[in-house]
């Protein structure tokens, strides 16, 4: 099936739930994200750096770019200019490269608290007492360009629906604790971004509000 094919049954799986389709287009070639966007999307995901500043002045303006692989700060400043969210925050030194570098540029960059919820050790991503520890500190409170949206998580590749269920559970929870706890007036705090090609309903039956789909959309990549 064609890339138009494949995000139209997606966005139609999705109507009439809360979650909204991130495409990962991570490896592939510039022709194929405009294929993505002709057919309607404009939230791409990818986890280079590099590759996604590459691709950026290539694409239409409005392309909303999520960062979603581990960012090391020192590649920050390559995003800095245009990226929407950053996905991928697993540190106190992170959100303050991120406020320091969207500042320099008069922007205010998104973010979401990435957490562990895999049961692989390779997974990357805070707990829950770490996360509460960076939004206390006095050093979060200060920060002016950079707004924290919501958390995510990589769920252990698996077929056991089961754990799977678990761990999106695990990520709602985490969530809704921060929102009660944190964020409760602020009504950007909204998102779940969990769910992949190969277990994105289950996510959205637990609550996702953002899939990050490629295979499903692309094929696999060979």
């Amino acid at each position: 099936m064609s890339i138009a094919t494949n995000i139209h049954r997606i966005n139609a799986e999705l109507t009439g739930t809360p979650a909204r389709l991130c495409v990962v287009t991570k490896t592939h070639p510039v022709e194929k994200l405009q294929e993505a966007y002709d057919a309607g999307a404009r939230c791409f995901g990818e986890n280079r750096p590099q590759e996604m500043a590459a691709k950026q002045p290539q694409l239409p303006a409005d392309v909303e770019w999520h960062l979603i692989g581990q960012l090391q700060t020192n590649k920050v400043k390559l995003l800095a200019p245009f990226v929407h969210t950053i996905q991928s925050i697993d540190s106190a030194k992170l959100l303050r490269e991120i406020n320091k570098h969207a500042a320099a540029n008069g922007r205010v960059i998104n973010g979401l608290l990435q957490f562990h919820i895999a049961q692989e050790e390779t997974k990357s991503g805070l707990t829950l007492a770490e996360a509460e520890e960076i939004l206390r500190s006095d050093e979060y409170q200060q920060f002016q360009h950079v707004r924290l949206t919501g958390v995510m998580g990589v769920a252990t590749f698996t077929h056991d629906e089961a754990q799977l269920r678990h761990e999106f559970q695990q990520l709602r929870g985490y969530f809704e604790h921060l929102k009660a706890t944190y964020f409760v007036a602020d009504d950007a705090f909204r998102d779940i971004s969990m769910g992949m090609s190969g277990d994105y309903p289950l996510a959205v039956a637990e609550g996702s509000t953002l899939v990050r789909v490629g295979s499903a959309i692309f094929g696999s990549r060979g």
